[in-house]
């Protein structure tokens, strides 16, 4: 039975504390930060003064799966109050906490107005905000390193290329100039040691944000630019502009490129944001029309093998973002050029000859071509079709409530496909009738056989290394153990067929997107992922690095006891996503842009970058969708800035460290000293030793 006495905990890192029991509401509040309590509400109100950030309600005992969450909107919730909600807070400011328990239990977090005795209070600080700061520390170092390096031996910086010999257990050095503060010690002598996937320095490019290396492909099918702030627009980036940029990663120290999906896109656009404020087409690469083609905006399949072996080359190893939970949407240049769907009768008159340029006039908006289509009409068996995917359409099976089943139902509100489903299946209408598909028919093959063996092929025709898997948790497991075994064999295959081409690992390797999985070793392991994104790494701790590298110190060693505890277990963490926001966005002044790199990359397990986190890419355009601006443009011209080139050295430099190492990423972490602090990371015949010198502030 639903008890209204209860506790609700609102962690902050440091963390603000809600004690309350009452009926229906709590009514006392108690605020507490890692300094201690504080005075920072009226406690009887139940108001706070929040920065703008992350925030976590934990209810009870709170729940490992965190649950979004908005303010002002009504947010329900079933007893009992064991569950995690993450809110955020766009406008610094006071906010009333109102929560109502009983038969329809829910909970608001709104505007208030300050309350008298708290103007001029101290804002509660967001997820992964912490007390300590520091300022870098260039005196000369002394660090004990007798536990990894022996009398006698010579060490350099890595960092300034300064060497010191090692006496009595310990090295004195001065940091360099610009360097944070930071050492890297490794063996005057070192050699660079083999890959390991749990050293992975994986960049992230979105490839239409990236370079642009030809312009005549910039808008095929007939995709246009808006000539506005191009927000879901298409802006030019390709295959070839990526290999001009391959020197470039190279420098940086990365040694695994992400390729957002390069498959052949939706033709049109859908209405972009909640107000429909921008055209939205699949420049992204997650609205895919034809998994066997690639999209004409992002080149050939010339470009993608000169890519690819050039990315070999240089020891730079090839990931393809696949989805297998869905295709794009239908659009109304789809349906005209495939000849499927319908229109309500009479609409026709009011689009222009080629259905994708409509444009709305008056208080219309982009969302409002749905009005002129007959999602009826029969018509619709001529696109994916009932056995192939779950939409509210036509005779279409509906897909259940996403919350219900989260494998079946729709992602908002794109055709779900039947994965699940063992019946063989044809090919969909319009793919069977495209004149240059490589979609051909399968026997005795079902939904999740097709995506298989489309997705696999890419992988047996070029040596594709890896697949980064979107939405994971949509799917069922087995499937991605199926494709996992397809593509390990298809990797097999391609190397067996180019017996000239060395590996560049010993395996073909699958990380896994399961919002918002942290740092535990889950089922997910257990179907064939060797990864998964670590959402936790950027929500709880990347500020705490940025300000002091010292602060990491219990995240290091977390992560490294459990990651070398188990040899089949690693995450991928990151600081800056293209669902979540920039580290820019987060930081509190531009010096954490520098301050998180080492962070970042001496963390164990896989990093990834994301492209422009290197250079302080800037928030862009985004309409009425706040993941827009995430994704915008390389901001290549700022490298040519003194401040912007100085931070991309700080970057190459520690990356280039890591990359060298893998006892980074997958080695044996040890605290060595707390003044200076230092660590070792140790993993066979490879030593490293990190130090820094800091001010805490």
């Amino acid at each position: 039975m639903f008890r209204s006495c209860f506790s609700i905990t609102l962690a902050c890192l440091p963390i603000l504390a809600l004690l309350g029991c009452a009926t229906p509401q709590p009514a006392g509040i108690q605020l507490s930060a890692a300094s201690g309590p504080t005075e920072w509400a009226d406690s009887e109100a139940r108001i706070a003064h929040f920065a703008a950030g992350d925030y976590e309600l934990k209810f009870g005992s709170g729940s490992s799966e965190v649950q979004p969450a908005k303010v002002y909107l009504r947010n329900d919730f079933t007893p009992p109050h064991n569950a995690t909600y993450q809110f955020t807070v766009k406008k610094a400011g006071f906010y009333r906490l109102h929560v109502a328990s009983g038969t329809r239990s829910h909970f608001r977090i709104v505007k208030a107005k300050a309350p008298q005795k708290n103007i001029g209070a101290a804002p509660l600080r967001p997820a992964n905000s912490g007390p300590d700061s520091c300022n870098a520390d260039y005196r000369p170092l002394t660090v004990p390193v007798s536990d990894v390096f022996n009398n006698g031996e010579w060490l350099q910086d890595a960092y300034s290329g300064r060497k010191a010999q090692v006496k009595n257990g310990t090295i004195t050095l001065a940091p360099a100039p610009d360097s944070n503060g930071l050492l890297l010690l490794e063996a005057a002598n070192a050699q660079t040691h083999e890959f390991h996937w749990a050293n992975a320095t994986v960049y992230f490019v979105m490839t239409d944000r990236f370079a642009n290396g030809r312009a005549n492909n910039d808008h095929s099918y007939g995709r246009q630019s808006d000539g506005k702030q191009e927000i879901g627009t298409f802006h030019g980036g390709d295959f070839a502009g990526l290999t001009e940029k391959l020197d470039y990663l190279e420098d940086l120290g990365i040694n695994t490129l992400w390729l957002s999906p390069p498959f052949e896109q939706i033709h049109g656009w859908v209405g972009g944001g909640d107000r429909g404020d921008f055209r939205h087409y699949g420049y992204h690469g997650y609205y895919t029309l034809d998994f066997t083609r690639l999209d004409a905006n992002m080149g050939t399949r010339k470009e993608l093998r000169t890519l690819v072996e050039q990315a070999h080359q240089r020891g730079i190893r090839i990931l393809f973002d696949v989805v297998m939970n869905h295709p794009g949407y239908a659009t109304l240049q789809d349906m005209q050029t495939f000849e499927f769907g319908g229109l309500r009768e009479g609409f026709e008159q009011y689009l222009p000859d080629r259905w994708g340029d409509w444009r709305p006039s008056g208080y219309d908006d982009f969302h409002d071509y749905h009005a002129m289509i007959d999602y009826g009409h029969e018509g619709w068996s001529r696109w994916w079709g009932k056995d192939w995917v779950r939409a509210s359409i036509a005779d279409y099976h509906q897909p259940p409530n996403l919350t219900v089943d989260p494998q079946k139902g729709s992602l908002a509100f794109l055709p779900d496909f039947k994965t699940e489903s063992d019946d063989p299946v044809k090919l969909p209408p319009f793919l069977a009738e495209k004149a240059d598909s490589g979609a051909s028919p399968l026997r005795d093959a079902a939904v999740r056989d097709y995506l298989i063996n489309w997705l696999t092929g890419w992988v047996r025709e070029f040596g594709i290394d890896g697949f980064r898997v979107d939405t994971a948790k949509h799917v069922e497991p087995q499937a991605w153990a199926e494709l996992k075994q397809a593509a390990q064999q298809a990797w097999e295959d391609y190397y067996n067929n180019h017996p000239d081409q060395q590996r560049p690992s010993n395996q073909f390797w699958m990380v896994g997107e399961v919002f918002p999985h942290g740092m535990q070793k889950s089922r997910y392991f257990d179907y064939g992922f060797d990864a998964i994104i670590n959402f936790d790494f950027q929500k709880r701790h990347a500020r705490d690095g940025a300000r002091c590298l010292s602060n990491m110190e219990p995240v290091f060693a977390e992560y490294a006891d459990k990651l070398n505890s188990d040899e089949d277990f690693n995450v991928m963490s990151y600081i800056s996503s293209h669902d979540t926001k920039l580290f820019s966005q987060m930081a509190d002044d531009e010096s954490m842009q520098k301050g998180v790199a080492p962070a970042l990359l001496l963390l164990p397990g896989a990093v990834q970058l994301f492209y422009g986190d290197e250079t302080a890419r800037p928030f862009g355009p985004s309409g009425s969708d706040p993941t827009q601006g995430t994704r915008s443009d390389m901001n290549w011209t700022a490298i040519k800035d003194e401040e912007t080139a100085a931070l991309l050295e700080h970057w190459r430099k520690i990356s280039q460290f890591r990359n060298r190492h893998p006892a980074i990423g997958g080695g044996t972490h040890r605290k060595l000293s707390d003044a200076p602090y230092a660590f070792s990371r140790t993993r066979g015949a490879d030593r490293v030793i990190v130090a820094v010198g800091e001010k805490r502030r």
